[in-house]
């Protein structure tokens, strides 16, 4: 018998593991020390606007991390994971609020602002519990994971497959971002959660704190690619790319195609869960427009671009179009949805693969060296 880590050494070579700590060393020890050690005026200095961008697209990787391993090795393209993202946010929001107490401006120690001003008499009995972080940790992680078992439950045991399903995940998507506008919802409306103070109590207009939560990304970042390379490296994931790429020969084979759609839709959903609770604190703000259909689908984009099953793929792509996104926004504010149009026919009809995809190709075209002829010696 051997231990999970003992597995987990086997399923990566080395040259993954030495990449895995050169990245992890810069992103959780150098970029940090840039930001906290050198002066202002320093070259070396990192500004501390970049800390939580950086952070923010941490965030984002782990989204599309998150769609790579349903779509990416289980085939289930999910056009509704900007729910799942968003009802972490959302999750994390509450326990911010209720962290704000006699501080917000009308000095209410139990209810939030909002509240306040729409004449709620009493708290809600879902805010319950949401003082406490632990709890709401666990919300971030349950509520999302929930309604992927509720839903996909119902959708895969009647074998909705295909475009049916991407278009009932955005009908989801779609149908939360209504709920959620809603004032009488009791999460803020159009203007939903935000003003929020302090986290664990460390003040959040820190900068030290914000390189913590830039930090806990860097991990969390990690600590998902293992897990998902530890599914889809063991028994379990070629069983999902079995299915990816003939459904009904594993479902003659007598695997549970169900079963199996199940477990990885419910596992993306709890990393995407983590990945909205990690953005709220960082942005300082969740409203229902992460809800939107659209946010959904340029996470497929994201996962596109960088390389469907690949994982590490998938945190490129998004970290890619993001920093694009960052540059063309300024620069060119009225180019950028046409860019990212653009950007998803070319890699559909020219990269397939996505960038990882084109980069393996220029590797194995690449010239090898001759071998080394062998001197006669007399």
């Amino acid at each position: 018998m051997t231990s999970p880590l003992h597995r987990l050494l086997q399923f990566h070579d080395r040259r993954f593991w030495l990449s895995f700590a050169v990245v992890g060393a810069v992103l959780l020890g150098l970029v940090p020390l840039l930001n906290l050690l050198p002066g202002e005026n320093s070259a070396l200095h990192l500004p501390n606007y970049m800390i939580p961008l950086l952070g923010k697209y941490l965030c984002y990787g782990l989204l599309a991390l998150a769609l790579d391993l349903v779509w990416g090795y289980a085939g289930v393209l999910s056009l509704g994971h900007g729910a799942f993202f968003a009802l972490g946010g959302y999750a994390m929001g509450m326990y911010l609020m209720r962290e704000i107490g006699t501080r917000g401006v009308y000095g209410n120690p139990l209810l939030p602002d909002f509240m306040v001003f729409l004449a709620w008499k009493e708290l809600p009995w879902y805010w319950m519990g949401f003082d406490h972080f632990a709890f709401a940790a666990l919300m971030v992680v349950l509520v999302p994971a929930c309604l992927a078992l509720v839903f996909g439950w119902l959708a895969f045991r009647s074998r909705i497959t295909g475009v049916y399903l991407s278009i009932i995940t955005q009908a989801m998507t779609f149908a939360l971002m209504l709920a959620f506008f809603r004032n009488e919802m009791g999460f803020g409306g159009n203007n939903g959660l935000t003003d929020f103070k302090d986290l664990l109590g460390f003040d959040l207009r820190d900068q030290t704190t914000k390189v913590a939560l830039y930090a806990a990304s860097v991990v969390a970042l990690g600590a998902a690619l293992l897990i998902c390379r530890f599914v889809v490296a063991s028994k379990l994931g070629r069983v999902m790319m079995a299915m990816r790429d003939a459904e009904s020969r594993v479902r003659f084979l007598g695997y549970s195609v169900t079963a199996t759609k199940l477990f990885a839709f419910t596992l993306s959903a709890a990393l995407a869960g983590i990945a909205g609770a990690l953005y709220v604190p960082q942005v300082g703000i969740i409203n229902p427009s992460e809800f939107s259909p659209a946010n959904s689908i340029e996470i497929a984009i994201w996962v596109a671009v960088g390389g469907r099953g690949t994982l590490v793929g998938a945190i490129l792509g998004a970290l890619a179009v993001n920093a694009a996104k960052t540059w063309l926004t300024g620069a060119l504010p009225d180019a950028w949805l046409f860019f990212l149009g653009a950007l998803f026919i070319a890699v559909t009809l020219v990269l397939p693969d996505g960038l990882t995809g084109l980069a393996g190709r220029l590797h194995r075209r690449r010239p090898k060296a001759p071998p080394a002829r062998e001197e006669k010696h007399a």
